[in-house]
């Protein structure tokens, strides 16, 4: 997908290809910075069909405010959720998920998380091609 048709997804900045994370990503995702004062606030585009690996937040939980496009968040052992602009996930400390757009759409959503010390992300298996294959939009 051109970075032009990307950077109208949300009205918030797309940032740079995200590549200090691609290891985590199936598929290309984008970054930009919004905030490091008391609450890390990132805008992550994700083009079409990209998701990022299952994963825990220790320490600290993740807010993810939808702007743009449509998602999937899951939770392990959970029915995927289907997100538009406009929804929150609040997301616990300690709960596997993922998330990412839909095959043949980009997403964009702020993720939220208070800057706690010693607070970091454990990184999991990739979400397989055969599991997202299988989401379907209602």
């Amino acid at each position: 997908m051109e970075k032009e048709a990307l950077e109208k997804v949300s009205d918030f900045a797309l940032g740079e290809e995200n590549l200090a994370f691609a290891p985590y990503f199936i598929g290309k995702s984008y970054l930009s910075q919004l905030n490091d004062q008391e609450v890390g606030i990132y805008n992550v585009t994700f083009e079409p069909g990209c998701r990022n690996n299952w994963h825990i937040h220790h320490g600290a939980g993740q807010i993810l405010i939808c702007v743009g496009g449509r998602g999937w968040y899951q939770e392990s052992g959970k029915d995927a959720r289907l997100l538009n602009s406009g929804d929150v996930v609040y997301i616990a400390p300690e709960i596997k998920h993922w998330h990412g757009a839909v095959s043949d759409e980009a997403f964009a959503h702020l993720s939220l998380s208070v800057l706690v010390e010693g607070a970091s992300n454990e990184w999991l298996e990739p979400v397989t091609d055969e599991a997202y294959n299988k989401l379907k939009i209602q």
